[in-house]
């Protein structure tokens, strides 16, 4: 399309030849697996909420937009405490470096693979994965068991592990790695790479088995998640 010249035509070559890959400045953009109804709906509670665009958000102001979101409909609605604590600990998974507050795009890309676990249907959101991403997830599937199913307490490890690898920058495309990690009542948070050493997972009791299709099932927003992403423009609420 134009957007690569010289050097860094081959620089953007290099890249897509090695496991992480490269994809376009649409393709490589998470929010543009929102539909037009999606994104409607999203940049309208970003809106209503009073969400500044292009601006860092501290503990604060992500708990303040978690109550106005959950009040959406329902003016008596508000988080409870146990909901609170949930949104401060997603806060966390989005600020690894405990800066104390979250960029846009990663405040971003967060609200798209939400909006895409409550709207999405599981055979829907597997048919967004690429064929590169099915194979590493097979991999990844039989490097932790020993047949055709694994325990629940590897396919947890198994999530995380999409955020464990040390992705080269590319400068030419502008593209950073999200710290996104889709985030519900039963899944722990994610964390960037630049934490390996921390350690991630408590003891878990190995009580459920995990097939193949459950497998992809169960991880396909943590791949979503783990994929290089740019910024986008286009959900920007108007200033």
């Amino acid at each position: 399309m134009g957007y690569i010249q010289g050097d860094s035509a081959a620089e953007v070559m290099e890249t897509a030849h090695t496991e992480t890959g490269w994809s376009c400045h649409y393709c490589d953009n998470i929010n543009l697996l929102l539909t037009e109804e999606e994104m409607y709906s999203l940049t309208e509670t970003f809106q209503r909420c009073k969400v500044i665009p292009d601006c860092s958000l501290t503990l604060e102001d992500f708990l303040r937009y978690r109550h106005q979101a959950a009040k959406r409909g329902d003016r008596d609605r508000a988080l409870s405490e146990e909901q609170e604590e949930q949104a401060a600990r997603q806060f966390a998974a989005l600020d690894p470096e405990h800066r104390g507050h979250i960029e846009w795009p990663d405040f971003l890309s967060h609200e798209t693979l939400l909006l895409l676990q409550q709207l999405r249907p599981q055979n829907s959101l597997l048919r967004l994965l690429t064929v590169k991403e099915r194979e590493r997830a097979r991999a990844a599937f039989l490097a932790r068991g020993s047949g055709s199913i694994i325990s629940e307490a590897e396919c947890r490890r198994a999530q995380h592990s999409w955020f464990y690898k040390q992705f080269p920058e590319a400068p030419s495309c502008s593209v950073s790695i999200s710290h996104v990690g889709p985030i519900a009542d039963s899944s722990p948070a994610s964390s960037s790479s630049k934490s390996q050493d921390k350690t991630l997972l408590p003891t878990e009791q190995e009580s459920r088995f995990v097939d193949w299709p459950t497998f992809l099932q169960e991880n396909v927003l943590y791949i979503l998640a783990a994929r290089p992403n740019s910024a986008a423009i286009h959900l920007k609420p108007p200033g």
